[in-house]
């Protein structure tokens, strides 16, 4: 039972520590029939990714219209369904 319980809490604390922070980019490109947003990034270290353009899913559409292509951005980015996704944006 104690094994249980120490697996669980370090679980949840690798869980805890892999939560997504503010990275700063670019909007590239805006896709809302694909439900999709084009942006140059900086590293995003939950995700453990480099700085790169890259195509991301957006968990809200009403996101798209918030941007628009050249946009400087402030967004976090995780995991959904096993897709990365776009989960905040500001401008």
């Amino acid at each position: 039972m104690k094994t249980l319980i120490l697996a669980l809490s370090l679980a949840a604390l690798s869980v805890a520590t892999a939560h997504a922070e503010p990275v700063s980019g670019e909007i590239k490109k805006i896709n809302e029939s694909a439900g999709k947003i084009t942006i140059k990034h900086e590293p995003i270290p939950n995700l453990d990714m480099d700085a790169m353009t890259m195509v991301f899913r957006v968990a809200d559409p009403a996101f798209l219209k918030q941007v628009k292509v050249g946009d400087k951005v402030t967004f976090e980015a995780d995991r959904v369904n096993g897709a990365i996704t776009v989960t905040t944006i500001k401008k």
